[in-house]
């Protein structure tokens, strides 16, 4: 048996991380880790930076998901869904299942 997606209309935004210029700081609630000040932010928001131990990497961006909390990166396209629910979407998948209502 066969099925079609429901037409539904959701709500999205691309994001991109500090320092680069397309950068929407309104997007990112928080941070967390050892490299913040001040140290150790709650996560209490859907969006967060997580800053690892100094010299052990890059800045990683964490968003909260029913399903958990997932990495973002750079370019991905953040969907709030039809229950106000938000999980992350590559570019790519974005594009080939997307277009502007």
């Amino acid at each position: 048996m066969k099925f079609r997606k429901k037409p539904v209309v959701i709500d999205a935004v691309q994001w991109f991380p500090p320092g680069d210029e397309r950068h929407d700081p309104a997007m990112l609630s928080h941070r967390k880790g050892n490299q913040v000040d001040p140290p150790d932010y709650r996560q209490d928001g859907d969006l967060w930076q997580f800053s690892p131990i100094k010299g052990m990497g890059d800045d990683i961006f964490m968003l909260r998901t029913l399903e958990g909390e997932l990495r973002v990166s750079p370019g991905d396209w953040i969907i709030t869904g039809v229950k106000g629910e938000k999980y992350p979407c590559k570019p790519d998948i974005f594009e080939a299942t997307y277009e502007p209502a």
